[in-house]
C-alpha cells in the first residue's frame, strides 16, 4: 500500500556553518542557489532552489560544519522516544516551530546526526528531485549497514530495494519507500575512513564538471570524483569552504539545457573549457531575440576605438623626454662656473709678481742715479 504521508520523506536540511552569509555565497555560485528569509523569522536565511525553499543556515561554531538532513514524520515526541529506546540521543529536544510545525534532533547509535519534522500543513506530493536539489541521501556508518538500517526502518518504516557489492569497500545498502530509491548505507570502516558516522546528501544537477569547476572556484574543495556509480549515474564528493561535506549527483542521461539555472552567469564567471557554448544556441534561433541582439553587435566598435586612441597616452611620456634633457645641459653650463673662479684666483696670485717686477725696476734706477 502506498504511503502517501510525509513519513520516511527527506523534507528539510539545515546547514551548521560558522559562517552563514559565506556559505549563502559559495553555494550560490556553485548551485545558484538563491538566499530567501523566511517570513516567520526574517534571521533564518534560506536556501532557495528552482522550485522553492530546501534548507536553510544555521550559524554556529560549536559543531563541526556539517549537513543536517530532516526526515519526515506525523509524531515527533512518539518518534523521539522510539529512537531513544534504540540507542539514539537528543541532540535538540521537540520544539514548536511559528507555522505550527515541529521538529527536533537527534544523533543515531553509531554517531551521525539527523533530524526529524512533522509538518503543520499537508505535504506536497512526492515527486522526483529535480536539478538543484537533494536527490539522493547516503548513510556513512561503523556497522554493518544491515545494522544502521534497522534503525532507520523501525522509526520511518523505510523498504530494503537492494544492495551491491562493492568488493573490498563491502556491501552497499540501497534503501526507499513506496518502490523508490532514497539512499544507500555502506559501512565506511571497511574503507578505513575513522570519525563518527554522517549523512551527505547528494544535489541532483545537469553538468558535473562544470559544477565542480565552479565550487573549486568558489573556494570549494573536490574530495572523490567524479566517477560512474552503478546504473550509468556520476557522482562527486566536496567540501564547502567552512569544512561542511556535500555531493552531486548527475543522473544517466540527464544533459545540459538552455533552461538550467544560472548557466551564463556561472560561465561568465569561470569559464569552463568542458563546457560548449552549444546551450546558447537554442536561444539566437527566435528571432526576436536575434534582433534584440543586433545593437549590440553594432555598439561593440566604440569600446575598439577607444582602445586605439590608449596607446596615444603612452606616447607621451616620449615627448616630455626631451625636456629632461635641457635641464642636463644647463647643469653642464653651471659647471664652467667654478672655472672662472679659478682663473681669478690664479690672476690674484700673479699679481704679486707684477708689483715684484716694478720694485725691482725702482730699485735698479735707484741704483744708477747713485
Amino acid at each position: 500500500m502506498v504511503d502517501a504521508t510525509v513519513r520516511g520523506r527527506f523534507v528539510w536540511h539545515d546547514l551548521m556553518t560558522p559562517n552563514s552569509a559565506g556559505a549563502h555565497e559559495f553555494y550560490g555560485k556553485a548551485l545558484d542557489w538563491k538566499t530567501e528569509a523566511w517570513e516567520q523569522d526574517r534571521a533564518y536565511l534560506m536556501f532557495a532552489g528552482p522550485n522553492g525553499p530546501i534548507g536553510g543556515t544555521v550559524e554556529t561554531r560549536a559543531t563541526t560544519p556539517h549537513w543536517l538532513p530532516y526526515i519526515g514524520t506525523l509524531d515527533v515526541d512518539a518518534t523521539v522516544e522510539a529512537a531513544t529506546r534504540l540507542g539514539a540521543t537528543v541532540q535538540t529536544p521537540t520544539t514548536a516551530l511559528p507555522n505550527g510545525g515541529r521538529f527536533a534532533a537527534l544523533i543515531d547509535p553509531q554517531g551521525a546526526p539527523f533530524g526529524i519534522h512533522a509538518s503543520g500543513t499537508a505535504p506536497a506530493p512526492e515527486a522526483p528531485a529535480q536539478p538543484g536539489e537533494f536527490s539522493w541521501h547516503e548513510l556513512s556508518t561503523n556497522v554493518a549497514p544491515s545494522i544502521a538500517f534497522g534503525f532507520y526502518a523501525a522509526l520511518f518504516d523505510w523498504d530494503e530495494i537492494n544492495q551491491h557489492d562493492m568488493g573490498p569497500m563491502g556491501m552497499y545498502l540501497v534503501f526507499g519507500r513506496n518502490g523508490k530509491q532514497l539512499g544507500g548505507m555502506f559501512d565506511k570502516g571497511s574503507t578505513g575512513k575513522p570519525g563518527n558516522a554522517y549523512w551527505l546528501g547528494y544535489v541532483s544537477v545537469t553538468d558535473l564538471d562544470g559544477t565542480i569547476e565552479r565550487a573549486k572556484g568558489a573556494r570549494g574543495s573536490l574530495l572523490t570524483g567524479p566517477m560512474d556509480v552503478p546504473g550509468g549515474d556520476r557522482i562527486a564528493q566536496l567540501m564547502d569552504p567552512h569544512g561542511a561535506f556535500f555531493a552531486l549527483h548527475k543522473a544517466a542521461g540527464a544533459q545540459a539545457t538552455p533552461a538550467e539555472p544560472a548557466a551564463k552567469p556561472r560561465k561568465a564567471a569561470k569559464p569552463v573549457a568542458a563546457q560548449p557554448a552549444a546551450p546558447t544556441k537554442p536561444a539566437a534561433a527566435t528571432p526576436a531575440k536575434a534582433a534584440a541582439a543586433a545593437p549590440a553587435k553594432k555598439a561593440a566598435p566604440k569600446p575598439n576605438k577607444a582602445a586605439k586612441a590608449a596607446p596615444a597616452k603612452k606616447a607621451a611620456p616620449r615627448k616630455a623626454k626631451p625636456k629632461k634633457r635641457p635641464a642636463k645641459k644647463a647643469a653642464t653650463k653651471k659647471k664652467p662656473a667654478p672655472r672662472k673662479a679659478a682663473k681669478k684666483k690664479s690672476k690674484a696670485k700673479k699679481a704679486p709678481r707684477k708689483v715684484a717686477k716694478k720694485t725691482k725696476r725702482k730699485a735698479k734706477t735707484r741704483k744708477r742715479g747713485r
